[in-house]
């Protein structure tokens, strides 16, 4: 029979196991440091122990060995995943864990609207602090607009070399399934004149009426007379902010289509997925002339005669507006 003796270390052994027992799982679900909510990122191939040091780095945890012990005992197999987190304001250790097995990674995009020009792009990758390294002006035309999805601490170049992908993907499926008899005879031209479709009109269901007048304007060897080619040169794509000269209309170089018959020698923008295939598919029109309207579309002529009551029409309303 167990003495008084015997029994008080027994109890004393069971609490003391209870207490250590207790510590144990405290440190494991019990609220941690953190005061505020915070991101962390876990980089691509970290280990365990790397992640457990950077969790107590920044606070998240109060001892990266605990962590990686318990992490050990109670992960289950789960697998950290490399990302960005979102990791709510005292989040436990097992509850850390659990986000950093998780798909929950906070999702970033940047931008890149139709029409933009390359300088532009590179100016937005610049100013985005998140991205990380330098890279240089893309190639105009090289980038498809849309969203691009990146995490915290991905390098500029990096998704620059998806947004080009994407057009090259993008360019190479809509040529395949081109209309015929059409004006353009490469990727390339389809690309460049796109680019002039994209800066003429801000209306979609123009498009492919505005690809149809020049691709008429074309086939017959008129000049484009585009005026966003006499632009490009002056700012790479930036607005003008001013109006257009009467010695740059004259300019001679290898974008201006008043003095140049046929398409410009490169795109003068990147065009959206909607402008190719404008160009692509263009409209059956006989317009060969086109004027602002007043709202943000365009009137279209077969003739010069129309051609001209419609310029007539629209200075009137620039006049109304005080405009000129």
């Amino acid at each position: 029979m167990m003495t008084r003796r015997a029994y008080a270390i027994v109890l004393a052994l069971a609490l003391a196991l209870g207490l250590a027992l207790w510590s144990f799982l405290g440190g494991w679900y019990g609220s941690g440091p953190l005061e505020k909510e915070t991101s962390f990122v876990v980089p691509s191939g970290a280990s365990l122990s790397a992640v457990a040091e950077r969790l107590e780095e920044k606070g998240l945890v109060r001892s990266a060995g605990g962590f990686s012990l318990r992490a050990r005992i109670f992960a289950g197999g789960r697998t950290i995943k490399a990302g960005e987190f979102a990791i709510p304001a005292h989040a436990s250790p097992s509850q850390v864990l659990s986000i950093i097995t998780s798909d929950d990674v906070i999702r970033r995009f940047v931008t890149i609207p139709e029409g933009m020009p390359s300088i532009m792009v590179l100016e937005r990758l610049e100013a985005n602090k998140e991205l990380t390294g330098k890279v240089a002006v893309p190639e105009e035309g090289s980038v498809l607009p849309d969203s691009y999805a990146y995490q915290k601490g991905d390098a500029r170049e990096e998704v620059l070399r998806r947004m080009q992908a994407a057009m090259s993907r993008t360019l190479k499926e809509l040529w395949a399934e081109r209309g015929k008899d059409l004006v353009v005879k490469t990727p390339e031209e389809a690309l460049i004149l796109a680019s002039i479709v994209e800066k003429e009109t801000g209306k979609s269901e123009e498009r492919t009426v505005v690809a149809g007048l020049y691709s008429n304007r074309l086939k017959q060897g008129m000049l484009l007379q585009a005026d966003p080619t006499i632009i490009y040169p002056i700012t790479k794509g930036k607005p003008l902010g001013r109006r257009i000269r009467q010695s740059e209309i004259q300019a001679v170089n290898d974008y201006n289509t008043y003095t140049m018959v046929g398409l410009p020698a490169h795109p003068i923008c990147n065009p959206g997925r909607a402008s190719i295939e404008a160009v692509l598919h263009p409209a059956k029109t006989d317009a060969l002339y086109m004027v602002a309207d007043g709202t943000g579309g365009h009137v279209f002529a077969a003739s010069l005669e129309k051609h001209n009551e419609n310029v007539k029409k629209w200075f009137a309303i620039r006049r109304e507006r005080g405009e000129i």
